[in-house]
Order: C-alpha cells, then sequence, then structure tokens
C-alpha cells in the first residue's frame, strides 16, 4: 500500500516508520528541509520536501497514486486543506486526519474531504469510558458514515443469551467483534451472548439508537 504522511512531527514520523516496518510504500511530506536532513537518516522513506498546502507541491510529490494520504501536522487548519485537496483534487481513496484541538472536531468530516479523524483526547476519553463502564454504549471510532460502538453486557441486557441471529440488529448495523475474558470472538449468527461481553458494533447514525437498545434496553 502506498501511503503519503504529511507532517514529519513526532506523530508523522511515528506512523511512518510504523507503516514501513510493516511493509508499505511511504511518503513523507516535510516543508521544513533542516527538519529533513537531520530525520532523513534516521527513517528510511520516500522524502518529499514541500508545503502539503499546496496543489503544485501535491502534484509533484505524484498524490494521485497513493492509496492512502494522513494529514499529520500539528495544524488544523493546515490539516483540513491537506485533506480537502487530497480527497477533491487527487481523488485519493482514504483521507485520515489528525485532529490536534478537540473543539474542532466537527469539521473533519466529508465536506473536508476527511473519511476518518483521529482526536487523541477523545480517544482517551472512549478509553477511560470503555474500561469502567458496564452497561453503556462508548463510541470508539467513527468514520464518514458509521462509527464504531462498544457495550459491555451488564446482567440485566436483554442481549444476553440470545444469540447473534437472535438479536435483531437492524440492517445498517453489523456485530463485528465479540470480546471474552481477553479472547476474541469472531460473531456468527449461533454465537451466543452472555453477560460481560464486550461487544463491538459497526453503526450508522440512525441505527445507533436501536443497537443501544437491543445491547442496554429501553432508556
Amino acid at each position: 500500500m502506498k501511503v503519503a504522511i504529511a507532517g514529519a512531527g513526532n506523530v508523522g514520523t511515528f506512523i511512518a516508520s510504523d507503516l514501513k516496518a510493516a511493509g508499505h510504500d511511504v511518503l513523507l511530506i516535510e516543508e521544513n528541509p533542516d527538519l529533513v536532513a537531520r530525520l532523513r537518516p534516521t527513517i528510511d522513506v520516500r522524502w518529499f520536501i514541500a508545503d502539503a498546502c499546496e496543489v503544485k507541491s501535491l502534484h509533484e510529490a505524484n498524490l494521485q497514486e497513493v492509496d492512502v494520504v494522513v494529514a499529520a501536522t500539528g495544524d488544523d487548519e493546515d490539516n483540513l486543506v491537506i485533506s480537502l485537496l487530497a480527497k477533491q483534487e487527487f481523488a485519493v481513496p482514504r483521507v485520515v486526519a489528525r485532529v490536534n484541538h478537540p473543539q474542532n472536531d466537527w469539521l473533519f468530516n466529508e465536506a473536508w474531504g476527511v473519511d476518518v479523524s483521529v482526536s487523541t483526547p477523545h480517544l482517551l476519553t472512549a478509553l477511560v469510558e470503555e474500561a469502567v463502564s458496564v452497561g453503556s454504549l462508548v463510541r470508539l471510532l467513527q468514520f464518514q458514515d458509521a462509527r464504531l460502538v462498544e457495550v459491555t453486557l451488564a446482567d440485566g441486557s436483554p442481549a444476553v443469551g440470545k444469540t447473534v441471529a437472535e438479536l435483531g440488529m437492524p440492517r445498517d448495523a453489523t456485530v463485528v467483534a465479540v470480546v471474552r475474558e481477553r479472547h476474541v470472538i469472531v460473531p456468527r449468527g449461533e454465537t451466543l451472548i452472555q453477560a460481560g461481553d464486550e461487544v463491538l458494533v459497526l453503526v450508522t447514525p440512525e441505527s445507533e439508537e436501536p443497537v443501544k437498545a437491543l445491547l442496554i434496553g429501553a432508556g
């Protein structure tokens, strides 16, 4: 997979190193030549010195050839511009954007070319909630038209004792995994749901409430 990462800060370089180690073709775009000169010997990826907010620079970087763009700069305005250009000008199939300030999270959506936005404070909140909440629905990840939610089932959950097929999930919701005693179970129709299970479901905004009712009960 070809991945272009805009921004060679701590986040961008960490992602680049990880993806390179996983065997991907990584292009790291950074406008500061001194930073590139310092980091180039330490990270074995393709480097391109340019402002990733400029269309001309992205054409020179052949952004139209990549499968994924990661806008990982420390500036939300830059990340939005990079995302929009990647999607509209270069038709990049998948655009992932870093959200630096949580109050800007609402901007990182399809209108700006963002397929997946990642806000560290929101992720930390979700992980804390996931660790302490039983019988509550926790949003883990937000995608363009869907979100990944998790529920740790309480003893009184209406889902306990039913199979996945018997849950009657909405058509636009899918149980993607069941975690039981630290083991991941790939759910099938006959998989029996138990109290204490962590159930991960991919939902749309419209199906989130019906799924909540099926797993938690009427509010």
